[in-house]
């Protein structure tokens, strides 16, 4: 009898989203912390990540592997809920242009959700200027960047000349993440705070929030 197949395994190997949301389901009922779930599915997605860098992967597998991801990620969602925590501040959160990966970025802006903070999500190959007027119109406290592909490492660099370009720059804490992203590179592209996982992120967005004086 084989043993059980983990969520790595099925998303990796492209299974039916019904197996998927039933191993998560049997999970849940078995009293595992959704938390250890999301980890789980995070750290699959950065696997994933290094695969398609590597060529091996296609990139109808790796859009496959993002809706499985999603739908997976919605499955969680209701038992990681913030409801009816006070407003930790606002977030504006995207991946920038160039991209259209978001599955690690709507990962982190579920668990913020969960954790309280009210996340203005402005979806995927957003430009620098859609970022700068969102951060005109929102005033959050945290504007979180996501990038899946190192060609497109440019565009964070961007969005953070045009915040400085708009005289905006230091009304807002900006964190970088995703598979490419290094303390170093956030560093020098002149980000205040970079995470490699939706964990790493919660911990940097409460840390900068508190430099910017948020709660």
């Amino acid at each position: 009898m084989s043993l059980p197949k983990s969520l790595r395994e099925l998303i990796l190997g492209l299974a039916d989203i019904s197996e998927i949301k039933d191993l998560i389901d049997n999970e849940l009922r078995s009293h595992k912390n959704p938390q250890l779930i999301v980890d789980e599915l995070s750290q699959t997605l950065r696997e994933v990540g290094d695969k398609y860098e590597r060529g091996e992967l296609f990139l109808s597998e790796l859009m496959m592997i993002g809706y499985l991801a999603s739908e997976a990620a919605s499955n969680l969602k209701p038992h990681l809920s913030g409801a009816g925590k006070r407003s930790r501040g606002k977030t504006v959160m995207g991946t920038v242009r160039g991209d259209i990966h978001d599955v690690g970025k709507n990962i982190v802006v579920m668990m913020l959700q969960a954790d309280g903070w009210e996340v203005i999500d402005l979806g995927v190959d957003v430009p620098p200027e859609e970022f700068v007027e969102a951060i005109r119109k929102e005033k959050p406290v945290i504007l979180g960047l996501s990038a899946l592909l190192t060609s497109t490492l440019e565009e964070m660099r961007n969005v953070i000349k045009a915040l400085e370009k708009s005289g905006l720059r230091d009304k807002v804490k900006v964190i970088v993440g995703g598979r490419p992203i290094t303390r170093m590179i956030a560093k020098e592209m002149g980000a205040d705070g970079y995470a490699d996982d939706s964990v790493a992120a919660i911990r940097a967005v409460r840390e900068m929030a508190r430099r910017g004086g948020g709660t």
